[in-house]
C-alpha cells in the first residue's frame, strides 16, 4: 500500500510537469539527455556520505546512549543525577546551533586546553547527530530496560548473576526486541537531520542538490528529486527494520 501511494503521487507530479500547464523543468533531471543524466549522477552521489555519517553517527548514539542511560536507572542519587542533567540539557539544543558549535567552538576549545584537532564536515556531522540523538536514545534504552519484570533480576540475583551478568543475558536482549521499532525511528531521525550537515560544508544528498540548483536554477525539480531520494532512503530502512522485527520474533517463538 505504501508503495502504491509513493507511485502514485510520483505518477501525478510527473504527468502535471508534462502536460505544460506548469512551468516546470524536468529536463534538468532528464536521464534521456547527456545533460539530466549527469545531473542524475551528481545527485546521487550524495547517497554514500549520508549513509556513512549516519551509520556511525547512529552507532555511537546508541553506544552513549546507553552508558548514560544506565546510571540513570541507578538507586544511587549521585549517580542517576548527571545522567538527567546530560539528557535534559542535550534534548534542550536544537540541532543546528549544536552542530555549528561542533564545528567551529569545539576545536578551539579542545586548543585551549592544549589539544590542537581539527575537525572536518563529516566528524562535525558525526559528532553532532551522535550527542544530539543519545539524549533521546537513553530514554528509548530506560524505557525498555524499566519494562522488564523486577522478577527476572532478582531471579537472576537468587542464581548468582551479577549486576553485569544480569543486564547482559536477562534484561538487555528483551529490552532490545521491545525498544527496537523507537531506535529504528531515532535511525530515520538521524538520517533525515544528516541534511543539516549540508550548511557546514559536507557533500551528502542536501548539499549536491543546492549546488546543482546554484548551477541550473530549477529549486523544484531538484529538490523534488532530493525528497524521493530522502524517501528511498527511509523505506529501505523501515523494510530491514520490519524483516529484523520478523525475525526476532521468530527466534523468540522457538
Amino acid at each position: 500500500m505504501r508503495w502504491t501511494t509513493c507511485l502514485a503521487v510520483a505518477a501525478a507530479i510527473l504527468l502535471t510537469g508534462c502536460s505544460g500547464a506548469g512551468n516546470w523543468g524536468w529536463y534538468v533531471i532528464d536521464p534521456s539527455t547527456p545533460a539530466g543524466y549527469t545531473n542524475i549522477q551528481f545527485l546521487l552521489s550524495g547517497f554514500g556520505a549520508t549513509i556513512l555519517v549516519s551509520v556511525i553517527a547512529a552507532i555511537l548514539s546508541m553506544t552513549l546512549g546507553l552508558i548514560v542511560a544506565l546510571p540513570g536507572m541507578s538507586q544511587n542519587r549521585w549517580l542517576r543525577l548527571p545522567s538527567r542533567i546530560y539528557v535534559e540539557f542535550v534534548r534542550a539544543i536544537p540541532l543546528l546551533p549544536m552542530l555549528f558549535w561542533v564545528f567551529y567552538g569545539l576545536p578551539v576549545v579542545l586548543k585551549s586546553i592544549g589539544i590542537n584537532v581539527s575537525i572536518d564536515a563529516f566528524w562535525g556531522a558525526v559528532i553532532t547527530l551522535a550527542i544530539s540523538d543519545s539524549a533521546f536514545t537513553a530514554e528509548i534504552y530506560r524505557s525498555g530496560i524499566q519494562s522488564i519484570a523486577k522478577g527476572q533480576r532478582e531471579a537472576a540475583r537468587t542464581i548468582g548473576l551479577s549486576y553485569g551478568q544480569t543486564m547482559r543475558y536477562v534484561i538487555l536482549p528483551q529490552a532490545i526486541k521491545r525498544i527496537l521499532p523507537p531506535l529504528a525511528n531515532q535511525f530515520i531521525y538521524i538520517v533525515k537531520m544528516s541534511a543539516f550537515a549540508s550548511v557546514i560544508g559536507m557533500q551528502e544528498l542536501t548539499r549536491r542538490a543546492n549546488e546543482l540548483v546554484v548551477t541550473e536554477y530549477r529549486p523544484l525539480e531538484i529538490y523534488t528529486l532530493l525528497i524521493f531520494e530522502y524517501l528511498v532512503l527511509v523505506l529501505v530502512i523501515s523494510f530491514f527494520v520490519r524483516w529484523l522485527e520478523r525475525k526476532m520474533g521468530a527466534d523468540e517463538s522457538r
